[in-house]
């Protein structure tokens, strides 16, 4: 490799790190951007957010030239059905969510994507016949023991964080077994649920998702809930095709914690002895995870690096 294309790599490298930070740093912070708008009820933000996703999108499909995979997408029928089901466990997400920070579960929004990297785990070994590491059943058994540890001390199952996090990691199977990008994708998903949308805004929304009577603030920040949508996933996208998705994977922790420190520091919402306990279990096993990744991830790069050397031959 040459010297020119060495530092195109270090430089397409440093990029995807920032546009990832970028991206998990806006998802963090987004509980700060929902608490604005606690004057709506969740499903009118979860409406706005839908509407003003498939204008944004759709100004990227147009301006990054992505059509084209669009309309093959559009063409296959199982795609379709697959989109469909995405979007509406996206929409289910994103409503969970919404409602979860306007009614002080930030934590609890927090623990279910800390939770999410694990759940993907088991339903890799569930759903895609991945064979779990004997450290990655430790992990999801640590997991199990956290979860279990708050229902038999409260008599309280953690719904919020648990379907938060099963709804995401179900919709990324769904994602992964459709070969379509994620910015064309997410507009087709966002574009099947606009319809809905539509008719509740027209026959059910409330006085303040008219606009009309609105004072010019409100108005920006509901038409600002398309850039929290669509910002940190184009974040997301550069970051994906620039950087490892090992690296990825270590960077997304970022936004569950800026979302712990927010909950914790900002809004002051209670963390009991009990609750700290899930929390430090859950850590533990994504500590372990990400060990485990790490060297499974170097593994893989040696053997790669080897059986290149191997078929390159003798210089």
């Amino acid at each position: 490799m040459s010297q020119n294309q060495t530092n195109a790599a270090d430089n397409a490298a440093k990029v995807g790190v920032l546009s990832a930070i970028a991206a998990y740093c806006m998802w963090g912070i987004a509980p700060v951007y929902f608490k604005q708008l606690q004057a709506l009820p969740a499903i009118d933000v979860l409406m706005h957010r839908v509407v003003w996703s498939a204008v944004i999108l759709f100004v990227f499909i147009v301006g990054f030239k992505q059509g084209h995979k669009v309309i093959t997408a559009i063409k296959n029928l199982r795609v379709m059905r697959v989109l469909f089901v995405a979007g509406i466990l996206l929409a289910a997400n994103w409503l969970l969510f919404i409602w979860a920070i306007n009614n002080d579960h930030i934590l609890d929004a927090s623990l279910g994507y800390y939770i999410n990297p694990l759940i993907n785990i088991f339903f890799g070994r569930l759903f895609l016949a991945e064979k779990l590491r004997p450290m990655q059943k430790l992990a999801v058994l640590i997991t199990v023991f956290g979860v279990a540890g708050l229902v038999l001390s409260y008599g309280e199952f953690p719904w919020i964080a648990l379907v938060l996090a099963v709804t995401f990691s179900t919709y990324g199977i769904l994602r992964k077994k459709v070969a379509v990008d994620s910015l064309p994708g997410l507009f087709i998903e966002t574009t099947l649920m606009l319809p809905f949308a539509l008719f509740y805004w027209l026959t059910f929304a409330s006085d303040y998702s008219m606009m009309s009577s609105n004072t010019w603030t409100l108005n920006i920040l509901l038409v600002a809930a398309g850039v929290v949508t669509t910002a940190p996933l184009l974040c997301f996208t550069i970051a994906a095709r620039r950087i490892m998705y090992s690296t990825l994977g270590f960077l997304q922790y970022i936004g569950p914690s800026i979302m712990f420190l927010l909950a914790l520091f900002v809004y002051k919402e209670p963390l009991d002895t009990t609750r700290l306990l899930t929390f430090a279990l859950v850590w533990f096993a994504l500590l372990i995870f990400s060990v485990d990744s790490l060297r499974a991830y170097r593994k893989q790069r040696r053997a790669f690096y080897a059986a290149r050397s191997q078929s390159e031959g003798p210089a």
